[in-house]
């Protein structure tokens, strides 16, 4: 896949900006130019106008009914007047009252017929001559003396479009020329505005490369903007979050390095004193025995450790976690169970599972099988560590159907938990005052991680209370209950290999 391009929120947010601007400048290079023909026709029709009432006046006056004549023939002052344009050609035509051509250009078109003709009424349009493009102004005239009749004369004048063109090119130089100077320097300033509104990410980023990577503490949120403020909390947080994952990593570190210590060195000490013992030829074969099985009861102790800390960075590994799938808790916990029997007839411990036989369970849990094979032999390790002998140990399995639930249970007829330690027993290294147990104080601790990794919650409580006079010491204390409640889904045809291999009996 290939890798994301990166992307510069300055660069974007000025396209955005400047984009617009180049799509808008000819859209407004085209309004201003139909503006501009518009402002620049106005004066040249009201004076061609002008023109068309003048000519229309004395066409009105000429045709009298006593004047009356089939030709009509331009006052040679009004045509001056018409010719004098240097820059433009002027067109004039004059049609009697039926129509007839009487005076003027005759290539001048004849309008379209228009219903009603109101006299005097003067009319523009746009039209050619000798392909050339004119403006008209044009009305219908009525001979004096015939103000009553329905009959009308045309008067058209006409000129060509070569002062307009000129006066609307001005008017567009005048407006366009200077967009060019105003719009490079609109992109400048808005190039400065963006480089200084982003100026506090530049200093809120050179305020983070220049910390130490030990550093997490939360970033001073006065001097950024407010835009960027939520996601600078977001940081703070997870700085937060790390901060405390590191503080609790160190202190796990710090402690296992305390509790391997002890192990390595009894070995150690054992070791050297059998040399020594050796060495003076004081060593007898009781006396090396008795050395060699400190030296292995401390290695013993050492290899639980490694293995419990191995267990528990196994526990804390999110990716290995998520590697999950369809579970018998019933088969793990009887192949858990039949694992610890020597264990539990050395120390004369009662150890049993209750629940549905593996073969026959209806429900299945969504997990990692190693996980929750490590959770179950932790609770019956605490377990069988903390009930004295001829005290019992029971694994229960109960399957609710209905409910789509599979509660796991571990209890012991042992000392019990006080109410007030039973959260901090969850905590690495942490044992119970009075007990002299030796352990690695790690169980449950890998218990709680692997329960939080499948979003199980775990209760604790006692098995029973103490009846009068009954003390912990003769084997019937008040015990311990972890309950744990596994979501399920029903059986499928297809069992998993993982779930299911090996848990016949």
């Amino acid at each position: 896949m290939a890798e994301r391009e990166h992307r510069s929120l300055f660069g974007e947010i000025l396209d955005w900006m400047l984009a617009p601007l180049l799509v808008i400048w000819p859209i407004s290079v085209a309004l201003t130019w139909l503006v501009a023909q518009g402002i620049a026709g106005r004066p040249y029709d009201r004076e061609l106008g002008e023109m068309a009432r003048n000519l229309g006046l004395q066409v009105a006056a000429a045709q009298a009914p006593e004047g009356r004549r089939s030709r009509y023939a331009l006052a040679p002052e009004a045509a001056a007047l018409l010719r004098a344009d240097e820059a433009d050609t002027v067109f004039y035509q004059v049609l009697g009252l039926r129509g007839e051509f009487l005076s003027g250009d005759r290539q001048l078109p004849v309008p379209e017929a228009e219903a009603p003709i109101v006299p005097w009424v003067l009319h523009f349009r746009d039209d050619e001559v000798s392909g050339e493009n004119v403006r008209v102004a044009y009305l219908w005239v009525a001979p004096e003396g015939m103000a009553g009749s329905t009959q009308t004369m045309l008067v058209q004048v006409a000129e060509t479009l070569g002062k307009r063109s000129r006066l609307a090119s001005e008017i567009i130089k005048g407006v366009i020329l200077p967009q060019f100077v105003i719009l490079p320097l609109a992109v400048l300033l808005v190039w400065m505005a963006l480089a200084r509104g982003i100026a506090p990410l530049n200093d809120l980023q050179r305020r983070i490369r220049s910390r130490e990577s030990s550093d997490l503490s939360p970033i001073d949120e006065r001097r950024i903007p407010d835009e960027v403020a939520p996601l600078v909390r977001a940081i703070n947080d997870l700085l937060g979050r790390l901060d405390q994952s590191i503080s609790a990593q160190k202190h796990f570190l710090a402690d296992a390095a305390h509790q391997l210590k002890t192990p390595l060195a009894g070995l150690r000490t054992q070791a050297e004193l059998a040399q020594r013992e050796i060495d003076e030829g004081r060593s007898s074969p009781a006396e090396l025995k008795r050395s060699l099985k400190q030296i292995a009861l401390s290695s013993q102790r050492a290899a639980h450790m490694v293995n419990q800390l191995l267990a528990m960075a196994r526990a804390e590994d999110q990716e290995h976690a998520q590697r999950r799938s369809d579970v018998n808790l019933s088969g793990l916990a009887v192949e858990t169970v039949r694992d610890f029997v020597p264990r539990a007839l050395d120390k004369h411990i009662d150890l049993g599972f209750e629940g549905p036989d593996a073969s026959q369970s209806a429900l299945r849990v969504h997990g990692h099988p190693l996980l929750i094979r490590e959770l179950i032999r932790n609770l019956v390790d605490n377990a069988l560590l903390y009930t004295p002998a001829g005290g019992t140990v029971t694994v229960r399995v109960v399957e609710d159907p209905f409910g789509q639930v599979v509660v796991l249970q571990v209890e012991d007829s042992g000392p019990g938990i006080p109410e007030s330690e039973r959260e901090k027993v969850f905590q690495p290294f942490y044992r119970a005052l009075g007990t002299d147990v030796d352990g690695s104080g790690l169980g449950l601790a890998i218990v709680r991680e692997i329960a939080q990794a499948h979003e199980v919650e775990i209760t604790l409580d006692d098995t029973r209370s103490l009846r009068p006079g009954q003390s912990t010491e003769d084997g019937q204390g008040p015990g311990a209950r972890f309950t744990m409640r596994f979501g399920a889904r029903p059986r499928a045809e297809g069992r998993s290999a993982e779930g299911d291999a090996g848990l016949e009996p």
